[in-house]
């Protein structure tokens, strides 16, 4: 919580995989603080093509939504909703003091948090016949792979996931043995 001139702003951090998780944690915020005059957020998404965006939710147009996504930037998060609500304490901050006060209790809230680096994972088909999967399964095992779905009748289509430092290798050394053929990878949480 950051407090400016009698206003109290307290300031919530979640870990988000798409905008419906954001919709609800804004209506559950909302919810939890009914009384308060504003909630104000920021959200970013992806990994390789981010999004992101923002609202001053009745505040002076750029006066919270932005500084808080500027905190969001600055430290190149992503996947992360900020959410800062603002109890009026009777006394106008100004425009530059509610930019600061919002990005301090952003702030504030990404100092006090735990980050936790998360690599972009891709998936990849691998179809082959039985006789090759002995040879595509010690692929997989050496590159530390995880396999997402398997269908070992007649002709074995695999699907598997990693990130891309691990995905990439495995499909080369899966295109040299005779007769497996693999897909293009798929950005699967990014």
């Amino acid at each position: 919580m950051y407090k400016e001139k009698g206003s109290r702003f307290i300031c919530y951090l979640f870990p988000v995989k798409d905008e419906e998780e954001i919709r609800l944690l804004l209506v559950r915020v909302k919810k939890e603080h009914h009384s308060a005059r504003h909630h104000c957020y920021a959200w970013r998404l992806g990994t390789e093509t981010l999004s992101s965006r923002s609202s001053d939710d009745g505040e002076p147009s750029g006066t919270a939504g932005k500084p808080i996504l500027g905190q969001i930037t600055a430290n190149d998060l992503t996947n992360v909703l900020i959410v800062v609500v603002r109890y009026f304490g009777g006394i106008l901050l100004g425009t530059g003091g509610l930019v600061q006060a919002y990005r301090s209790a952003a702030a504030d809230a990404i100092e006090k948090s735990e980050l936790i680096a998360i690599e972009p994972e891709y998936s990849l088909e691998v179809i082959c016949r039985y006789e090759h999967l002995n040879q595509v399964y010690q692929i997989i095992h050496a590159l530390g792979i995880r396999v997402m779905e398997s269908y070992l009748e007649g002709q074995c289509r695999l699907v598997i996931a990693a990130g891309k430092t691990s995905i990439e290798p495995a499909a080369q050394q899966m295109e040299k043995i005779y007769g497996v053929k693999t897909g293009i990878p798929v950005l699967i949480n990014g």
